[in-house]
């Protein structure tokens, strides 16, 4: 009797051990990533930030379920450098890719060979990584091939200006270019969204796992506008007359998909209609965390790459989609930087959280890496907010943020506490007249009150000088020679 209790007792000892052992080994598991980033998406184009025209509820769920930041901003006004920037951790001032700068036979101008981006950082702890969505960083086989650049898998556009048509002829997976010949000339069948969707929630079932990255780079709303028939049934005739956008595919014969938007016949039923796509996928992620048992350790972040564009036919005003904010894309008036913010971490995140945190895209680099516990590179402009979404330490302060924008003259920003400073047209004058503006008081910059305050301006003027490196790559370029 004593030997089958010792027996039975070593036994159970055995399996607490084991328990104890997984216990602590899943507690110590970093987080998983998620950072959803939505194309041209502006600060009142989700319902928990004002939008009225249409519903965002798995979004809105977002900031139910986490943080809602209010001052958070983008890498800069488009969509190549606000993306190098986050992925580098630096403002445009320092990040490589400054500009659309596109290059031949298809892409963007690459991050170099030298430059050590969020995914390589992160692997170094063992995460699996992968990206699903638009790229634009380098073209494929160059030093900024996203899989030369950390990514365990990749898939959807490589080139920027390919993923203005929703319906493309092909996407990378990847080095292998995946061809959708149904989709030829201006024909609409594959809606490339949900392709790079169903391989987005691939991707996490096959890591579930391991500590995994995923960086959902979706290219809604960017226009073109277009949303899938069983998207715009429900949408169509719900927003008044509309205008319809007349592209070249009515009456070019030889149109091909390499960046001009085609024609959409209800652009403001579309514009809803593409965004309930966005707003169901980010539910169907989400539901699949919950699925898998991984959401109490997945930190999710949703935001936008810049501001909202009017092109392919969007009426910004009708929608509200700079939120009251002065500009939109390619502007660094607040309308053009200033973007959506949400993340949810329920293990780690007060719920229902709004938080007025001074933060930017190169802040995510020093994050992440403190998250995954590794070190932050010596060459980064950002700070971690991990004391903000955890309430736990003390939160570093920037002293100032800075923007660079190459396009339509050339512009430079600066936030330096509540004053924001812009000064405009670098292509003809490195030391034109700053503009300056009091945003606790005037948030949507219709008072240049740089006359009454000169010491400020010379404040600014300090850090316009000190924050940019010249780029042999990047000029700034006349209001008529935009890149794309």
């Amino acid at each position: 009797m004593n030997r089958k209790l010792t027996t039975l007792l070593f036994l159970l000892s055995i399996v607490c051990s084991f328990a104890f052992t997984q216990t602590t080994q899943k507690a110590k598991r970093p987080p998983n990533i998620i950072f959803i980033l939505a194309d041209d998406l502006g600060y009142g184009d989700v319902s928990c930030y004002g939008q009225k025209r249409f519903k965002t509820p798995n979004i809105d769920r977002l900031a139910a379920e986490g943080m809602k930041f209010t001052q958070a901003y983008a890498g800069t006004a488009v969509c190549s450098p606000s993306r190098s920037s986050m992925f580098t951790g630096q403002h445009t001032g320092h990040t490589p890719v400054r500009g659309n700068l596109a290059v031949k036979p298809e892409g963007q101008y690459p991050l170099p060979d030298s430059t050590v981006i969020i995914p390589q950082l992160l692997k170094r702890a063992g995460y699996a990584t992968g990206c699903f969505g638009k790229w634009g960083l380098g073209g494929p086989g160059t030093s900024g091939d996203p899989v030369n650049k950390g990514f365990d898998e990749f898939f959807g556009y490589n080139s920027q200006t390919l993923a203005h048509n929703y319906y493309p002829y092909h996407l990378w997976h990847n080095r292998e270019k995946v061809l959708l010949p149904e989709n030829r000339g201006a024909r609409s069948v594959t809606y490339a969204p949900a392709l790079i969707h169903q391989k987005t929630l691939e991707f996490i079932d096959q890591h579930k796992d391991q500590p995994f990255a995923l960086f959902v780079t979706t290219v809604i709303p960017h226009a073109e506008l277009a949303a899938p028939p069983a998207y715009m049934k429900k949408t169509i005739g719900k927003f008044g007359p509309e205008t319809p956008y007349v592209g070249p595919d009515t009456s070019a014969a030889t149109f091909t998909k390499s960046g001009p938007y085609l024609s959409q016949p209800y652009p403001r039923a579309a514009v809803a209609a593409a965004m309930l796509v966005l707003d169901d996928q980010v539910g169907e992620i989400m539901r699949k965390l919950k699925e898998l048992h991984i959401d109490e350790n997945t930190i999710v972040i949703f935001s936008s790459d810049n501001g909202p564009s009017d092109e392919g036919g969007k009426e910004l005003a009708y929608f509200n989609s700079s939120g009251g904010l002065r500009g939109a894309k390619r502007d660094l008036y607040e309308g053009g930087i200033r973007v959506p913010f949400l993340v949810r971490w329920p293990s780690q995140v007060k719920k229902g959280a709004v938080n007025n945190q001074l933060i930017a895209f190169w802040d995510l680099l020093p994050t992440f890496t403190e998250l995954a516990g590794v070190p932050t590179p010596a060459k980064t402009d950002g700070v971690s907010i991990v004391p903000t979404l955890t309430g736990k330490g003390k939160q570093p302060q920037h002293p100032y943020l800075y923007w660079e924008f190459y396009e339509q003259g050339g512009s430079v920003a600066a936030r330096m506490g509540k004053w924001k400073a812009v000064r405009l047209d670098l292509a003809t004058t490195s030391n034109g007249p700053i503009e300056l503006y009091d945003l606790d008081t005037d948030l949507a910059e219709k008072h240049n009150v740089a006359q009454q305050h000169p010491e400020l301006l010379a404040r600014f003027e300090q850090i316009f000088a000190k924050e940019h490196v010249p780029s042999p790559a990047f000029q700034f370029l006349p209001k008529k020679a935009n890149a794309e």
